[in-house]
Order: C-alpha cells, then structure tokens, then sequence
C-alpha cells in the first residue's frame, strides 16, 4: 500500500491514533494488529512506527491522554465554595466528560490488563489523582458535617464507579435526557452521602 500523499504527521498521527482507539474499543487491544490499525488509516504497516514506537506505546499514550485530559478538564471548571456544590459539578462534569469519550472510556477500564507493569503503574497513578478529587470533596463533607459516611474513600470509589456504568446504558434518543439522568444521579449521590 502506498503512502498517500499529504500524509504527515499532524494528519496521520491522530489517524493512527483514532484508527487504534476505534478498533481496541471494538475488538480489544489483544485482537488487534498493527497491519489491521495501518489498514484502517490507509497506510502500510511499517509507517506507523513513525508515529509511534509499537501497540503497547499507543494503548499506553492513549489511556495516559484521557487521564490527562480529564483532570485537566476539571481543574478548568473545578469551582470553589462548599463540598456539597464542588460535588454537585463533579458528578455532572464527570457524567458529560465520559459520555463524549465513551471508546477512550472504555479502553481506559478494560485494557488496563494489557499495560506492562511501568506504563500500569503510571496509569494508576493517575486514575489515583482522579479518585482523590472525588475523596477530597467527600472528606471535605464529612469535616464540615454535609456528609455522613464511614469511609470517605470508599464512599468515593463507590461514586465513581456508579458515575462510569452511565456510559455502559445510556444512549441519546432514549427515554431520559442526558440532562435528566444527571439530575437523577445527582441527587442518588447527594442521599448517598447524607447517611
């Protein structure tokens, strides 16, 4: 196959990378080759090792983008003032970020399996600063009496992980909003917490 002209890497780079993300989202990482990924962009096999050093480096650099991304994000919109409204924006936020990444979601899940032991280690570091938001606020909560829970880091995870299945249910069109499945998540994750 023939490269194709104007191909450079501000083009095929993110194709490589938006060919790679589509594919382990459907087939899982283990499936797929990197002649199925060259196949996808319309490039030979050989030329995506100019964009990146192997699969193992793209499923790594992938899942630490979506990491970065969303803290990033949220420390953009992360408001001051009172747990209970930081909360609020976190749930929200955390609903609407994942729903408009939903394959970069679940690659960041369930390929975890896949990472060598240093590039699992330096997703779960990540994953960690993230959970910490979550548990920050909560104890924040507890400290100023908002929350009444045992264990402000379980109670954190908890939210997390009821927050991240929106992504394996919801679909637009269906019978709730995305808005009102916020509201409703909101406000299960409010009670959650008042004891």
């Amino acid at each position: 196959m023939a490269r194709k002209t104007g191909s450079h890497s501000e083009i095929t780079g993110p194709r490589v990378r938006s060919a790679a993300e589509q594919l382990f989202a459907r087939h899982g990482y283990a499936s797929v080759s990197m002649r199925r990924i060259a196949a996808e962009v319309g490039v030979q096999a050989g030329a995506l090792y100019l964009y990146t050093k192997d699969k193992q480096a793209l499923l790594f650099d992938m899942m630490d983008a979506h990491m970065v991304a969303l803290l990033e994000a949220w420390q953009d919109i992360d408001p001051a003032g009172a747990p209970m409204q930081r909360l609020e924006a976190l749930v929200r936020f955390h609903i609407r970020f994942h729903m408009e990444r939903q394959d970069a979601v679940f690659i960041a899940y369930m390929e975890l399996r896949n990472l060598t032991p240093d590039n699992y280690a330096a997703i779960t570091e990540r994953r960690k600063a993230y959970e910490q938001v979550f548990e920050g606020i909560v104890s924040d909560g507890l400290a100023a009496g908002d929350f009444a829970v045992e264990d402000a880091h379980l109670s954190a995870m908890a939210v997390i992980a009821m927050l991240t299945g929106v992504n394996t249910w919801y679909r637009e069109g269906g019978r709730l909003s995305l808005e009102r499945v916020e509201e409703i998540y909101w406000d299960m994750v409010r009670k959650s917490l008042l004891g």
